[in-house]
């Protein structure tokens, strides 16, 4: 049984998502290849193996035009997806994250999901993060994917609707309907954003400490923010065959 782990002693954010999956030995043509099929235009993926604190990974960063970060309601960007040539279960994965966002943003801010104007997760990094996350995964094809409890960070965010609490409340509500256990330590600032936290809910299961197997491969995604701790999703790879 092939076992993936996320473990998120530095949260989680969709380019840490996407830097410890290729950091793991997902392709970035592969990656690449398939972002194409959304038919988006203005991005392009940077993607750099590099060192933060002595430690060896990868960055993963969305590079778009000022003119493509534009707010989406949830029936655009579904209807992007639905559209696209992506394979039928890379859509379904990516919807049901953007679901989980659209569900979270409605409650906290009283609308129906569906009716959700989205912001940051609008624009096209945020995008590229969920549908990426949704490629990657499949890609490695596990039988299973688990992740250690969560450091959210904690403090304050700025956004579109200004200063706000960390976890900020759209990540506080996925987070509550995940299983996972939080906790803040040696991160000040936003360590968990909506789209990691929904990427989390939707792709894992929470683990009981660290599972049992046998380690293939270890990858190391990195965020861009500074803390106390090493900001990065470390993933590890592997199986509990004999």
């Amino acid at each position: 049984m092939k076992i993936v782990y996320f473990d998120c002693f530095a949260g989680i954010s969709g380019d840490m998502t996407l830097g410890a999956f290729l950091d793991c030995g997902v392709s970035p043509e592969t990656l690449r290849q398939e972002l194409e099929k959304l038919g988006l235009p203005g991005f392009h993926l940077e993607i750099e193996k590099t060192k933060k604190r002595g430690i060896t990974g990868t960055s993963c960063r969305v590079a778009a035009g000022r003119e493509e970060h534009c707010h989406r309601h949830f029936a655009e960007i579904q209807e992007m997806i639905e559209s696209s040539s992506l394979d039928a279960p890379v859509k379904a994965t990516a919807l049901s994250m953007f679901g989980r966002v659209a569900k979270a943003e409605g409650k906290v801010h009283g609308v129906p999901p569906e009716k959700v104007h989205f912001h940051e997760v609008g624009a096209v990094d945020s995008i590229v993060d969920i549908v990426g996350a949704a490629i990657c995964a499949h890609a490695v094809a596990a039988d299973k994917i688990l992740a250690s409890a969560v450091n959210t960070g904690q403090g304050f965010v700025a956004c579109a609707h200004g200063v706000l609490p960390v976890p900020a409340p759209a990540t506080a509500e996925i987070l509550a309907g995940s299983g996972f256990e939080v906790y803040a330590r040696c991160a000040g600032g936003e360590a968990v954003t909506p789209t990691g936290a929904a990427i989390l809910a939707e792709l894992a299961s929470p683990a009981d400490g660290f599972p049992a197997m046998r380690i293939h491969r270890v990858g190391y995604g990195f965020g861009e923010r500074e803390f106390e701790v090493l900001n990065a999703l470390r993933v590890f790879i592997g199986g509990d065959e004999a």
